[in-house]
């Protein structure tokens, strides 16, 4: 509704809406149901174009990104540097009229000073040609799942609240008592609580993102023995907490 009322009031000064289709920038907050149809269905009655960022969710939430996970497609997409096998690098692309834009097609210039450097380009092809192969997701999605299930029962078994979001390989775990659904929520988290989890976990050499407010992600080197020793660092950590 709110974003509806942003088109409302500029009609005619809304060329394009970006956004992350799973927000990343707070920790993992899924969109609710309903919300990315919503927003393309608002792009298409006031002709702007939507455009997904998914730097961070592009092969880590489905093997299509977010927009084949939820079944909507964007007008632009961009990419960053999960592509290039953590290389820097980036990528967009789109609708066939729009890309024709850009030069030499079109009169839209666009340059970059690593764009086609040849070790990022290698990394990527062999990224994305790794990638095809089914089994690779499927194992990570399948670690993910693993992971969750022993955090939260560690959590559980303590007495410690937690709220956990996980979409394909990404995820967060939150310190509150209620689900998180947006920013508000998210602010309600007890991030004292978390700087002691995060110490007790490098502790026991689990190395996390040090902010309540960042995602984590799984590759294909996370195996079960990596899953297992995280589980059981989370027990100990979890304890401490309790």
């Amino acid at each position: 509704d709110s974003v509806a009322s942003i088109f409302e009031a500029y009609t005619q000064e809304i060329g394009a809406l970006i956004v992350e289709p799973v927000a990343g920038n707070m920790g993992v907050v899924p969109p609710r149901a309903g919300f990315l149809e919503g927003l393309r269905d608002l792009c298409d009655q006031h002709v702007a174009l939507l455009i997904f960022d998914e730097v961070m969710t592009g092969f880590r939430v489905h093997p299509g990104g977010a927009q084949a996970l939820y079944g909507i497609q964007p007008d632009l997409t961009t990419l960053g540097k999960i592509i290039g096998g953590g290389l820097p690098v980036g990528a967009y692309g789109g609708r066939k009229e729009i890309m024709e834009m850009v030069a030499p097609a079109g009169p839209v210039y666009q340059a970059g000073t690593l764009s086609g450097n040849p070790l990022a380009m290698t990394a990527g092809k062999v990224t994305l040609q790794a990638l095809q192969d089914p089994q690779i997701w499927s194992e990570m999605d399948g670690h993910a799942q693993v992971l969750e299930t022993g955090i939260r029962e560690s959590a559980d078994a303590r007495g410690v609240p937690i709220y956990q979001t996980r979409v394909g390989t990404m995820f967060s775990m939150f310190f509150v008592k209620q689900p998180v659904h947006d920013w508000l929520e998210v602010k309600a988290s007890d991030v004292e609580r978390f700087g002691r989890y995060f110490q007790a976990m490098l502790a026991q050499g689990v190395y996390l993102a040090p902010s309540q407010f960042e995602a984590g992600f799984l590759s294909s080197v996370h195996d079960d023995g990596v899953i297992q020793q995280t589980i059981e660092a989370a027990a100990i950590a979890m304890q401490t907490l309790a």
